[in-house]
């Protein structure tokens, strides 16, 4: 790897009277030294109260040659400072061309900073030795030469307080009379030379990667760009220095009390815990605003907030259903890409986090200055006393700072190589995720930032688990994805995070990303293969069955290795990416006109089926079909081996319209749409996936431990798991192969190879579920003994009416009727007579 060329330090470095080295009276001196191409910069002289200079151009920015290209090698004068201008490269700063960065910086208070301590990381409330109480300040900010904490009054005065301890590249310092409800920031200094990748920029006001508490939205002007946003020649603008004061228009951390347990339990969090076991967990992906802001018994004030999903409204909808865990979309604080704020939109789903600790301040009904902390607790604790886990969906791949193009937020300003994977060394990211960085793992900061992240949500928030967005971004070690990187090696060995859920989004955007199957025993993986198959199969695309039979089963094929069990397969057909189960068979074409982006954006490959018309319709036939195609894949989803996950409003028909990308769609097309359980076809499909769960969670077999054997259980043959064809026969290794609308598919509860929490042999009813997606009925034969003497009928999709079981009784070796596009579900009978039925 070249080094650069050496370049004049242009820190931005101010003296006790407030002004930046080689400024006097408001003016920078300039040697009238000409660029490279022949232009010079007026009279030589800057004002910081943004004048231009004499020939018309603004001071310090090179105008270019006129054909676009950059400098020639040279000298520059740049703020007053003759900087070196190597080939290709513009000069490294600019000048505040606004009245806002002419301020002189605040004064520091009076109180001395003392020296703290390193440990923890973080803003900390802390009471001194001698009986003082303030806050501990600590950063790691690996290659800075110093660091500022920066603190606001509630007019957004501020003071600047040097931190003089460095400690392990941990800049630290404890602030007497500092107390809870403090908004702050850092500034951090260090040298500008983006080129190999040095960014800081000491006009930037940061986020501490810490806090535990944010005030504000971020709302991104060129001034909290640490570049110059709209410098004329684009493929250099990220290394020209913009030296304009961001503080005005970012959030501040805000000092955060530590709360003494509750009722004087150090265990109240971890005591309240349901402590689901993954085999009986059924997983409900929902967001906090969009799955109250339409509720109609959720006080106004508190829709769209935590404490809305906490509200007995929310959760009693969640309990009639009989989910065991929320599945939450991201609720770290975010912010919204400056491409959504340009066309009057907004990041709603969140995936673009900025503050690991810091629950988002927008969901908080109570307040942002340290309340939404104790908002989330309590969200925590009313869902747990109902019985649900909390599982959060986190963004560590990446930061909302997007490429070296985007916003001077926090990670970039206080150590841009230590926090981010860079191209071979240089000025460039390396972009595993499609979203412009990739946070740098390896680094063992970053990951002591993740790991103490996780920590932090467990042990003091009283979250159940994760669901790691593009988890195989973070199992990078240098470049490729390896099952024993530092990443994952740590979380397996650490004492809290291996006990809660962890669930990989098994791919990134990278070479070799796409990893299903690969991830260690501890983890559970969300299956598209299953998403894909069970797609397939409902919209008549079978060539043939042997995948679904893999699917339905657990995906023994991907996870029956290393000690793993079915339940490392998250089962889903829908989830946040993509249609909703409503928009997957009313639409086979994505609508996305909404975001601005031409309908470009979001894929292609939907694997969707209309039913015989794009979009909605009076049709009546049209929309009996598609509320039939629900059930059969709320069914199918329920019936099958695995950890099942639905997503918020698919268990009543909630539709996008066709947007399969409504990341930017904080209206009413992305929330739960309450209205619609008044409509009795939704309000049937709701009691159908209610009663599926309730089957699911009396049933052992339908939920097991451990992977079926396929092998017989009994000197009669009965095996575990068996296959039929519509003739009751056994599927043959030719029948696999052969295109077939319909398979059965037989779970025998005999001997079932788990047991009890008493420690007692695990048996339970047999069932034989018959999946058919032909579009006439099909003749399909009972398997007789000793499979089955008789069967019940529990559940047939093609009735609307799914209040309660059909009841019917059915002799086995009869020919049963199938109508057409439909699952039923028959529990065996011992000893039953029944009249033959067909």
């Amino acid at each position: 790897m070249s080094s650069a060329p050496e370049q004049e330090s242009v820190r931005d470095v101010r003296g006790e009277d407030g002004l930046r080295d080689g400024q006097q009276d408001g003016t920078e001196s300039g040697s009238g030294t000409e660029t490279g191409n022949g232009r010079k910069p007026g009279n030589g002289t800057e004002s910081w109260n943004g004048t231009e200079t004499g020939d018309g151009t603004e001071p310090g920015y090179d105008t270019g040659s006129g054909n676009g290209a950059a400098p020639a090698a040279g000298t520059a004068p740049v703020n007053g400072h003759r900087v070196h201008v190597p080939p290709d490269r513009p000069p490294r700063r600019a000048p505040a061309p606004d009245a806002a960065a002419a301020a002189d910086p605040a004064a520091p208070l009076p109180v001395p900073v003392r020296p703290g301590s390193p440990q923890p990381l973080g803003a900390r409330c802390r009471t001194g030795p001698d009986g003082v109480a303030g806050t501990n300040f600590a950063l790691w900010a690996g290659g800075a030469e110093s660091v500022e904490v920066c603190l606001f009054d509630d007019e957004d005065r501020e003071t600047r307080h040097p931190l003089t301890e460095l400690t392990h590249e941990i800049w630290h310092g404890f602030l007497p009379g500092v107390r809870p409800g403090q908004r702050y920031g850092y500034r951090v200094h260090g040298r500008w030379d983006p080129w190999t990748g040095a960014r800081w920029n000491p006009a930037k006001l940061l986020l501490d990667p810490y806090a535990r508490a944010v005030d504000g939205e971020f709302t991104l002007p060129a001034q909290v760009y640490g570049h110059v946003r709209d410098w004329p020649q684009q493929h250099v603008a990220d290394t020209v220095r913009d030296d304009r004061d961001s503080a005005p228009y970012v959030p501040k951390g805000v000092v955060v009390a530590d709360e003494a347990p509750e009722d004087g339990d150090d265990e109240w969090v971890d005591d309240r815990r349901p402590k689901t076991p993954w085999s009986d967990t059924v997983l409900y992906e929902t967001h906090v605003r969009g799955f109250t802001m339409l509720h109609p018994d959720v006080p106004e004030e508190l829709r769209g907030t935590y404490a809305g999903l906490a509200h007995p409204a929310a959760i009693s909808h969640l309990t009639r259903l009989g989910v065991t865990a929320v599945e939450l979309m991201p609720v770290h604080q975010f912010a919204h890409e400056d491409h959504l704020l340009r066309r009057g939109l907004r990041n709603y789903w969140g995936y673009n986090s900025i503050g690991y600790f810091a629950p988002h301040a927008a969901y908080a009904a109570s307040g942002t200055r340290g309340q939404q902390v104790g908002e989330f607790k309590r969200m925590v604790r009313a869902l747990h006393d109902a019985g649900i886990e909390v599982v959060l969906d986190v963004v560590y791949n990446h930061t909302a700072e997007a490429s070296e193009l985007g916003p001077t937020l926090s990670f970039r300003g206080i150590d841009n190589r230590g926090y981010y994977r860079l191209a071979d060394g240089s000025r460039r990211y390396a972009d595993y995720t499609g979203c412009g960085n990739t946070l740098h793992v390896v680094q063992p900061n970053v990951l002591r930032l993740i790991t103490d992240s996780l920590r932090y949500w467990v042990t003091e928030m009283g979250v159940d688990g994760f669901r790691f967005d593009l988890a195989a971004a973070l199992a990078r070690s240098m470049h490729d994805v390896d099952m024993l990187s530092p990443f994952l090696a740590v979380i397996a060995q650490d004492p809290v995070l291996r006990r809660v859920k962890l669930i990989a989004e098994p791919w990134d955007v990278g070479s070799g990303g796409y990893q299903v199957g690969a991830f260690p025993p501890l983890w559970t993986e969300w299956n598209d293969r299953y998403r894909d198959t069970v797609r397939d199969f409902w919209r008549g695309a079978h060539p043939d069955v042997r995948d679904l039979g893999y699917r339905l089963s657990g995906s023994s094929d991907l996870y029956a290795w290393g000690g793993r069990r079915p339940y490392a397969s998250v089962n889903f057909i829908t989830s946040h990416d993509g249609f909703t189960l409503r928009d997957l068979v009313s639409y086979e074409h994505k609508h996305n006109a909404a975001n601005g982006e031409g309908n470009r954006d979001g894929t292609d490959g939907n694997r969707s089926w209309n039913c015989g018309v794009e979009g909605e319709t009076d049709d009546t036939a049209v929309q009996a079909l598609r509320r039939r195609q629900l059930r059969n894949m709320i069914t199918t989803l329920l019936l099958s081996t695995g950890v099942p996950m639905l997503v918020a409003g698919d268990e009543m028909g909630r539709t996008q319209g066709g947007n399969n990308n409504a990341y930017c769609q904080d209206n009413a097309a992305s929330w739960v749409d309450w209205s619609l359980l008044d409509d009795p076809g939704w309000r049937a499909l709701a009691t159908l996936a209610s009663r599926l769960m309730a089957l699911r969670r009396d049933h052992p077999v339908l939920r097991r431990r451990a992977f079926f054997s396929g092998r017989p259980q009994r000197p009669d043959g009965l095996r575990d798991l068996a296959w039929f064809t519509p003739r009751g026969t056994e599927m043959t290794e030719r029948d696999w192969y052969e295109p077939t609308p319909t398979l059965g598919m037989y779970l025998s509860g005999t001997d079932i190879p788990q047991r009890d929490p008493e420690g007692r042999p695990v048996t339970d009813d047999s069932f034989l579920a018959v999946l058919h997606t032909g579009h006439r009925p099909a003749a399909c034969t009972l398997p007789g003994p000793p499979w089955a003497d008789a069967y019940e009928l529990v559940v047939d999709t093609s009735l609307e009416d799914q209040d309660g079981p059909p009841g019917t009784t059915l002799r086995a070796g009869v020919r049963l009727t199938v109508p057409e596009r439909s699952v039923l579900l028959l529990r065996v009978v011992a000893g039953v007579t029944a009249p033959p039925t067909g």
